[in-house]
Formats: structure tokens, C-alpha cells, sequence
């Protein structure tokens, strides 16, 4: 590989790649599409999916093309105006509403530390191999996914070499990309030390279990307490989360997505009186859409605190 190929690979977010290869496959293999493709092939797949896959999924499917053609250098014929017509007609056809993520409600967040915490600390014996492991694991990953309201990809791709842990104070965590990071600069996030469920003792507890020093902070744990080498994946912290509800008697959580904690973290902050661009700022968004998607009942309050905040600039 040259070195503008892993240049042009490391522009790219690993997820990105495995999703787009993931699209291109389906329009290929289980559609029968050939590449390159044209304006017309595009435009039938996305009718022969229409009302089928959401408007979302469409979205990625096309974006997944136009990487490819472009990459390629192949005319992009997701551009043409028949592709897009098709896809206003779809949305227009079959409308959806946004499928959020129930947000952790800090009583929940409460109940699950303490479950977790009962589990950690009881006896070894006639206790299951691992459990003490895996209830330190996750309950040092839901608080500092909660406080810190991060993604489930940011909380996956957290390594141990690049925290820096002031006991009883706080704790910086380095990410050298993250999803609003689009100049891949890297961002430091600093997680307060609390008095109560605090992230800062929950990592510091799986630190010294686990013994790590370096690499992923959160990996696997078999079923001998084995802790594994790589990080957890993305997709395993959904049903993390939910196993954790399960065994708190709080529920199945099966109505838990991956953002569930970071919309909880932010309706906590909105009911508390954050102010919006400090929630803005601390969440990382970009724009207030992205605020408002995730404050269920606090998006009007939101809404005339921006305006507020920007008629007084004026």
C-alpha cells in the first residue's frame, strides 16, 4: 500500500468503511447490481426498496455508491435527477417517523449502579466465573457513557494510555477522532470526579481488576473471566446495556438503543437548568437539530433559550 492510499484509508472512520462495504454488497450480491452503475440501475433498486428499508437506510445505501464511483473515477449516478426523484417519491410515499433511543433516567442509572455494585463486591463463592469482571466492566462503562454522554463508538474506541485519572478529582480522556471531529484533531474530554455514581471510581475499580495499561479500556469477558485483548465492538453495547437492566430488575430494556445513556445524560442536564450552548458544547453538537433530536420533552424550553440567547446578541 502507498502512502497516499493509507492516507486516503485513515480519512476514512473504520466504521464507515465496514458499513459502505456492508451497502455496496447488498446492491451487488443480494440485489444483483453490477458496478459501475447507472442512473437507472440506482434508481430501481431504491424503488425495489422503497416502503421496504427506511428512508435512512436508502440514504447510507446511496452514499455507499457515490463513494465508490467517485473513488473509482467513475462518473457518481446517485447526482442524476432520476435517482433523486426517486428517492423524494419514496419519502413522500412512505414517511417515517425518526426511531429514538429511550433515554436512562438517573433513578435507572442509580438502580443499575448498585445492582452492579452488590455484584462486584459479593462473595466468590457460588457466584458464576466472570461476573465479578463483567459487573465492574459495565458499570464503569455506563457511568462514564452517561456523564460523559458519549457515543457508543467514542466509548469503544477509549484506550487505557490515553486517560489521565487525578483520583477524587477527575479524569481526562483523550479521542483522536470522533464523529463531530471532522479535521481528525483529537479531543479531550474531562469526566468530574462525583460523590455519587461516579465515573472517575467506577473506571478507576476496572483499571485495577483488570490490570490493563494499555490498549481498549472496555473488551470482553468470557465466560472464566478471561478479559480479552480488543475492544469491545460498537454493536455489543446495545445489548450490554440492555443485559445490565435484565439483571437490576429494572426490565429487558428492549426499548435501549447505543444512545440511550448520552440522551439521558441530556434530559438530566435540560431538567437541571444547563444552559444550552454549555449543553451544546459538552455534548458536542454541531447545530440545534441535533440538540433537539434528543431532548424528548424539553425541546421547546431548548427552543426559546436559543432564540433568547440570540436575541440578546442582536
Amino acid at each position: 500500500m502507498s502512502n497516499v492510499d493509507q492516507y486516503l484509508e485513515a480519512a476514512t472512520r473504520e466504521n464507515t468503511r465496514r458499513s459502505y462495504k456492508s451497502a455496496l454488497a447488498h446492491f451487488e450480491v443480494e440485489w444483483g447490481g453490477f458496478l459501475p452503475a447507472s442512473a437507472e440501475s440506482v434508481a430501481q433498486y431504491l424503488a425495489n426498496y422503497g416502503g421496504v428499508l427506511a428512508i435512512s437506510t436508502l440514504r447510507h445505501r446511496l452514499a455507499a455508491l457515490a463513494q465508490w464511483h467517485q473513488e473509482n473515477g467513475f462518473a457518481d449516478p446517485t447526482r442524476a435527477h432520476r435517482v433523486r426523484k426517486t428517492l423524494r417519491g419514496i419519502q413522500a410515499l412512505h414517511p417515517s417517523a425518526i426511531k429514538q433511543a429511550v433515554p436512562v433516567q438517573i433513578e435507572q442509572l442509580a438502580r443499575l449502579n448498585d445492582a452492579l455494585l452488590v455484584i462486584a463486591a459479593g462473595p466468590t463463592t457460588g457466584r458464576k466465573q466472570g461476573e465479578r469482571e463483567r459487573a465492574t466492566r459495565d458499570r464503569a462503562l455506563i457511568l462514564l457513557g452517561f456523564w460523559r454522554a458519549f457515543r457508543s463508538d467514542e466509548i469503544t474506541r477509549l484506550r487505557v494510555e490515553h486517560l489521565k485519572i487525578e483520583s477524587g478529582v477527575a479524569m481526562e480522556c483523550f479521542l483522536p477522532r470522533s464523529k463531530g471531529d471532522r479535521t481528525s484533531q483529537g479531543r479531550t474530554f474531562t469526566v468530574p470526579a462525583l460523590s455519587r455514581l461516579c465515573p472517575v471510581a467506577a473506571c478507576e475499580a476496572w483499571l485495577s481488576l483488570s490490570g490493563l495499561s494499555s490498549g481498549p479500556v472496555f473488551r470482553s469477558v468470557d465466560r472464566w473471566g478471561h478479559i480479552g485483548k480488543t475492544g469491545l465492538h460498537v454493536s455489543s453495547i446495545t445489548p450490554l446495556l440492555r443485559r445490565a437492566f435484565y439483571a437490576a430488575g429494572i426490565g429487558d430494556g428492549v426499548a435501549l438503543g447505543s444512545h440511550s445513556l448520552r440522551r439521558g445524560f441530556a434530559g438530566w442536564a435540560a431538567t437541571n437548568g444547563w444552559d444550552v450552548r454549555s449543553l451544546m458544547e459538552y455534548v458536542g453538537w454541531q447545530d440545534m437539530k441535533s440538540a433537539v433530536r434528543y431532548l424528548d420533552g424539553h425541546a421547546h424550553e431548548i427552543k426559546e433559550r436559543m432564540e433568547a440567547g440570540l436575541a440578546a446578541k442582536s
